[in-house]
């Protein structure tokens, strides 16, 4: 019996225009699931997967980029128009709170509308929160760091972004979402992970591989690859096989399904 399971909803980048979907994984821990991040189309791909609307339980999004959030309202209203019931726990980053509920509110999917409630929680570094059995560790990354170098002056927001750990008593899986930097993954693999999630659009892939080769990890599965990566994508699996060994590892497509 497998101690997790990932479900690729959305492998794709920020770019629009092949058959990938934005960003989107379903996790199933022992007997508990969350979405991680809602890149669009994230209803269909869930609907696809046979995924029922009262199955989730929980939402987690790593940052407000659109190919993370963009499926999250059309998601919303499915859930309306489907009659979820039971409460719906959604982790975010806490400058997208507001901006959340205005958005909801100004596509007329007001609270009162919904079966369920929606119960937002602000992401905090380092402090871990429950989803069923699944223990959830937020990390901040550094991938917003450029953007709030050049402007924070004029757009005064605090640039979030969080990678994350997910254990159960028999499993550990690490989610980088998007990064900004190598060190970003440092906290996720300070103990060993039976599965690691990791992205191909923000960091040098030849660096990446030397850095995961001799890491204490069960198996690597490659996501949100750049489009200049996916046009050469034999040529970048073939570079991972020579540089990581041993160690098992996936180049994900949407629809993909893993057990670890």
């Amino acid at each position: 019996m497998s101690k997790a399971t990932l479900h690729a909803l959305g492998t794709g980048d920020g770019w629009v225009g092949d058959r990938r979907g934005h960003s989107a994984f379903l996790f199933r821990l022992g007997d508990n699931t969350v979405l991680m991040d809602c890149g669009e189309p994230v209803s269909r791909r869930l609907r696809a997967a046979g995924v029922a609307p009262d199955e989730l339980d929980a939402i987690i999004l790593s940052h407000l980029h659109c190919d993370h959030v963009g499926g999250f309202f059309m998601l919303m209203q499915g859930l309306w128009l489907d009659k979820r019931t039971r409460p719906l726990p959604i982790h975010l980053p806490a400058e997208g709170l507001e901006p959340v509920r205005n958005m909801l509110n100004a596509a007329y999917i007001f609270e009162e509308l919904l079966a369920c409630e929606l119960a937002y929680t602000p992401l905090a570094a380092k402090t871990p929160f429950n989803v069923g059995n699944i223990r959830v560790t937020p990390f901040a990354t550094t991938h917003l760091d450029q953007l709030r170098e050049s402007f924070a002056e004029i757009y005064p927001a605090a640039f979030e972004a969080f990678s994350f750990l997910l254990e159960t008593d028999d499993a550990r899986v690490a989610h980088s979402a998007d990064i900004g930097a190598l060190t970003d993954l440092d906290p996720l693999l300070e103990k060993p992970v039976d599965l690691l999630v990791c992205e191909l659009a923000h960091v040098e892939p030849n660096e990446l591989f030397a850095y995961l080769a001799d890491r204490p990890i069960g198996h690597v599965a490659f996501t949100h690859l750049s489009r200049p990566y996916r046009e050469k994508l034999d040529e970048l699996k073939a570079t991972a096989a020579k540089a990581l060994g041993d160690l098992p590892h996936t180049f994900l497509m949407d629809g993909d399904v893993l057990e670890v």
